[in-house]
């Protein structure tokens, strides 16, 4: 950096690599240009700040008595917006050093001193970084004017129209601190209008500690008494509400403050407020709405606000908790972030990682606290939130057995939705596994074929409906111990006694040249034909095979354009039932009858429909169907339906 110093006027030359990091800031670093005054009245309570804090040990410093205050004054006639402080101030030197060196801090030196100090409550205390530089992005030319508290009185001013100077000169200046004037560009003069700036305030700095004001115009009278005159009104509410006790916020405040966050018109179902003091400082206020926004699944970005010492940093900070919590509304205010931290900073840092970690588990803290002292709000909860909340079980291994102890489903025991715990709790005598069966709607699911010999042994089975439970189920595996079960899967295993071992295999006896007849007819649908031992009433069904997928999760994904091939299940034979002892006699008598065929593809198109799949042929089965109850009213023998028709 150089200095021409003929004149009380000094030009300062920015050096090459500051050029360029000054042009990336301008054109690359902020997508939304309004952000400039969320950092300068960021930088203005950093300095306001700093000077409370070292005016505890130094009250010279307050000498003027000035308000610690934020004044944001637009000038429309010469196109002009200032943002205005009455903080700790800059000497010369400081102005030279902080504003003309690119992503120096002069707030972290002071932090730094503070530590070597001893000194514990700097946490206040925010960073000068890149913000400043933000203005540009809206302003051709930038001009400060400092005056360092308790020093000389002599103010300075730092003018720049970020092309490769900036000049410093003395200027005059009544009290204490800082004003950075911004000469708008042509095109961005909508930052004059008192209904943007006051909408800027409260979206980005409602929560900042030092009053706001914001200079207006004021009209009394009418016609030639009319008279206007210039008023400073204070826009932000200048209280952090989450870094209050707890104890000191009323449940009505809380509310008002979760429709002020959300935009809902419902109060919050339930909420969580927390500070964390360790490897990580933070501040926390969650909440739970009662009903999902209709763009709940779309790409819009969800997440909690980020704040870094109540200044707001992002709207959406997705990185703060799982995409299975984007239902959740809040804040979070971190201590150590610093205030100019992007997206891919968040993704990288491991203090964003702890912050992720707890704020996870305190969500599901809150969860079930609900559902154990409020069950019936849990339970709208859960209506409107549990298909999200399962993502977690295929997505994170880590909360598996928090997500699985949230988790609620209808059961065959016909009394409302029940817990996993409370499931097993009533698991019967020598019950080895909790079983379940997958279907689009519980209509579908509750007379499976499946369930049969577990309805049988008086075995509770959850109603699966949710398209997700396939991957959640398959991420939880287990619960309390007990493994968890698709009563449609071929693995299905039944403890037995030895008579029961025995009856299987004596109503199995015969079975093996049907089954080889009927794997033979349907070689091109099903991998095995076999006999069942969950089947007591329905003559077969069709059950998956290991790595498989329940059709109604293989027919949505090829509804959603996925090219997914019907996979070949393995169809399992109640030998005892009439139907199949009918077609075992006509295997004996006559093994090539054109009948026999006929009624194996019958049988398997009636197990394709009770599996919750498509028949192939629509039209021939109901050929079929309308042919077989005609024979059966006329007394006939039924015949056959000629191939191909």
């Amino acid at each position: 950096m150089t200095v021409e110093s003929s004149s009380p006027r000094e030009t300062h030359q920015f050096q090459a690599e500051i050029k360029q990091l000054l042009n990336l800031v301008i054109n690359s670093l902020y997508s939304h240009k309004e952000i400039f005054l969320r950092e300068l009245v960021s930088n203005a309570s950093d300095a306001l700040d700093k000077l409370r804090f070292r005016s505890v040990t130094e009250p010279e410093l307050l000498e003027g008595g000035a308000e610690l205050a934020i004044r944001i004054v637009p000038d429309a006639a010469a196109g002009t917006l200032t943002i205005e402080d009455t903080g700790i101030g800059m000497t010369h030197d400081e102005l030279v050093k902080n504003l003309g060196t690119i992503a120096h801090s002069g707030s972290r030196e002071f932090l730094d001193l503070l530590a070597q100090r001893g000194q514990k409550d700097a946490n206040l205390i925010g960073q000068f970084g890149v913000g400043f530089y933000s203005a540009y992005l809206v302003a051709d030319q930038v001009s400060v004017v400092s005056r360092a508290a308790g020093k000389d009185g002599q103010a300075w001013r730092w003018v720049s129209e970020a092309k490769g100077s900036f000049t410093v000169e003395p200027a005059e200046r009544a009290t204490r601190g800082t004003s950075i004037t911004l000469h708008l560009k042509e095109d961005q003069k909508d930052f004059l209008s008192e209904w943007r700036l006051r909408e800027l305030v409260t979206q980005y700095s409602d929560y900042v500690s030092h009053p706001i004001q914001l200079q207006v115009q004021k009209t009394t009278g009418e016609g030639a008494e009319a008279t206007t005159e210039t008023q400073l009104e204070t826009v932000n509410k200048a209280s952090a509400l989450w870094q209050r006790a707890k104890s000191e916020i009323t449940d009505e405040q809380y509310q008002e403050f979760y429709k002020h966050l959300s935009h809902d018109w419902e109060p919050a179902l339930t909420w969580t407020h927390f500070r964390t003091e360790g490897n990580q400082v933070f501040t926390s206020l969650l909440f739970v709405p009662k009903h999902p926004p209709f763009d709940l699944d779309s790409q819009k970005p969800r997440g909690v606000r980020l704040f870094v010492k109540r200044v707001l940093i992002m709207d959406n900070c997705e990185e703060m908790l799982p995409q299975w919590l984007r239902f959740v509304r809040g804040v979070v205010d971190s201590d150590d972030l610093p205030l100019n931290v992007s997206r891919e900073l968040l993704q990288d840092s491991a203090v964003v990682s702890g912050i992720r970690k707890h704020v996870t588990k305190k969500t599901l803290d809150m969860l079930e606290k609900l559902a154990k002292d409020k069950p019936e709000d849990y339970r709208t909860f859960w209506q409107a939130f549990g298909p999200v909340l399962k993502e977690g079980l295929a997505m994170d291994v880590e909360y598996r057995e928090k997500i699985g102890a949230l988790l609620r489903y209808e059961s065959s025991r016909e009394e409302g939705l029940t817990s996993l715990a409370d499931y097993v709790s009533r698991m019967k005598e020598g019950q080895e596994a909790v079983y379940y069966v997958f279907g689009e709607t519980r209509k579908a699911v509750v007379d499976s074929p499946h369930l049969e010999a577990l309805k049988k042994r008086g075995y509770e089975v959850l109603y699966m409906t949710d398209p997700v439970d396939e991957w959640a189920i398959q991420g939880l595996k287990d619960f309390q111990g007990k493994p968890i079960v698709s009563a449609m899967h071929a693995d299905l295993k039944l403890k037995e006694t030895d008579e029961e071992k025995r009856e299987k295999e004596e109503r199995a006896k015969g079975l093996g040249p049907l089954a080889e007849k009927m794997k033979e007819v349907l070689k091109e649908q099903v991998r095995e034909v076999r006999a069942s031992d969950r089947l007591t009433d329905s003559p077969c069904c069709l059950v998956v095979p290991e790595g498989g997928s329940h059709a109604f999760v293989e027919r949505l994904l090829r509804e959603r354009g996925r090219s997914v091939p019907r996979a070949k299940r393995i169809l399992e034979v109640n030998p005892q039932h009439p139907i199949i002892q009918h077609l075992r006699a006509l295997q004996e008598k006559d093994p090539g009858s054109a009948q026999m065929q006929e009624w194996v593809e019958m049988l398997y198109d009636q197990a394709l429909l009770t599996e919750g799949s498509s028949v192939e042929d629509p039209n021939r089965f109901a050929r079929r169907m309308t042919a077989l109850m005609t024979q059966v009213a006329a007394g006939t023998p039924p015949a056959t339906v000629p191939a191909g028709t």
